[in-house]
């Protein structure tokens, strides 16, 4: 059975079987806008939810189907919903959730254009974001009042590296009878589950490692199934009747897959943040070598880190995976199979030499991406992070003197000497 199944075996079979049709082995590109009805009943029955399949495919595709199901194991998720990209993801998350005059708690140190979308955009929803330091159980508490739906984390924060507690997190959105939403991009499935700590949904940007290549751009929203949207009549969208299917009530009807249902049947119809089918292919190889990826990404970070953190050039390295650093032990206890493979480093010589650096790097690319198969190099400062103040720039991580590093699957040793050529220009 698929749930006795390892992490590698989920990788290449999980929510995918040989096609009916042809007997192909590799999932086909299903590249159609829409699907034939047997008969008028056949369709009034798919519009009206009384049966699965599909309409058309801003909704639902084939492929992007077993995308999802092989999403949906990997992270031990009842569901998943595949979309454009991962902001698109943090949106549908939030879309049943949230409403006029709330608010969701989050992580002061989150990749910039996600400190922008909270700060920002989701205004012109009528909603708002606390951001909090979550290594202060006590504030995160506080932070939370009658208004607030959410708790939304990365699992390993961008561009900083840091490590989240997410079994603190977790009980902290259990007391107050909310979901945990966490952005596990940076960690992948196989360096974390993080709905094995609590969390209730799940976030990706496809983009970066579990394509792994750099080719597409994608997202997805993985439900845990375990939330009762029921409970506490805060969640009306999936708990109480919808208008436009004629007052059907998502939790009382799909029960653990209530999110999942809604997010296709209301985000995706209503948002269209839909993803192509074959981006969803792309995404589905990539993911087949995730298990093999992932333990050379973070063994050559560990050892690029050590170096760094022994040049005296570099003042400072922020890698979970080194013994000196503040989260080391979070990292041991909620990530043991590693850190990650993205961190900054701080150069004595401040924002200049930051600049310096990035621009004398020959092997390592300088580009505003991250979970490539190549080592990539960015001054978070001036690019990705540019939008937000210089107070911001530091609480995230991303202070004026630090370049951050993706760490690649290329031989170490010619990582480090880039780096020290870089260093020395």
């Amino acid at each position: 059975m698929a749930d006795d199944w390892g992490f590698d075996t989920q990788a290449i079979h999980a929510g995918t079987a040989p096609d009916p049709a042809t007997g192909a082995r590799q999932v086909p590109i299903y590249q159609t806008t829409a699907y034939v009805f047997r008969d008028a009943d056949h369709a009034a029955k798919l519009f009206n939810l009384q049966e699965v399949g599909y309409i058309y495919s801003r909704l639902t595709n084939p492929t992007i189907g077993a995308l999802q199901g092989r999403i949906a194991a990997l992270e031990g998720g009842a569901g998943a919903v595949c979309c454009s990209s991962g902001h698109a993801a943090q949106i549908m998350a939030l879309f049943p959730l949230m409403g006029p005059g709330l608010n969701v708690v989050v992580s002061t140190r989150l990749y910039g254009g996600t400190i922008t979308q909270f700060s920002q955009t989701i205004r012109r929803f009528g909603w708002s974001a606390t951001f909090v330091d979550l290594d202060d159980p006590d504030a995160v508490r506080a932070a939370i009042d009658d208004n607030t739906r959410a708790i939304f984390c990365e699992s390993i924060s961008n561009p900083g590296g840091y490590p989240t507690d997410l079994e603190v997190l977790g009980r902290i959105a259990e007391d107050a009878g909310i979901p945990l939403i966490v952005d596990n991009t940076l960690a992948t499935p196989w360096i974390c589950r993080p709905i094995e700590y609590g969390a209730t949904l799940v976030v990706h940007s496809l983009t970066k490692y579990m394509t792994g290549n750099g080719t597409v751009t994608g997202g997805a929203v993985v439900d845990s199934g375990a939330f009762d949207w029921s409970a506490s009549g805060k969640f009306p969208s999936l708990s109480e009747p919808e208008p436009a299917y004629h007052g059907l009530k998502f939790h009382e009807t799909f029960g653990p897959a209530a999110f999942t249902f809604h997010a296709i049947a209301i985000g995706l119809r209503d948002l269209g943040m839909t993803m192509n089918p074959q981006g969803a292919h792309y995404t589905l190889l990539g993911i087949e070598t995730l298990g093999l990826r992932m333990p050379r990404h973070v063994a050559n970070a560990q050892k690029v880190a050590e170096w760094l953190e022994n040049d005296p050039r570099v003042t400072s390295v922020s890698y979970a995976g080194l013994t000196s650093s503040p989260w080391h032990q979070t990292a041991q206890r909620i990530y043991p199979k590693g850190a990650g493979a993205l961190f900054t480093f701080s150069l004595r010589d401040g924002y200049d030499a930051a600049v310096r650096t990035v621009g004398a790097l020959k092997l390592f690319s300088h580009v505003a991406n991250l979970g490539d198969s190549r080592s990539l190099a960015i001054h978070s400062a001036s690019t990705t992070h540019r939008q937000l103040s210089p107070e911001q720039q530091v609480a995230a991580g991303a202070g004026p003197d630090l370049v951050r590093l993706s760490i690649g699957l290329e031989d170490p040793e010619d990582l480090i000497a880039d780096l020290d050529q870089a260093l020395g220009s």
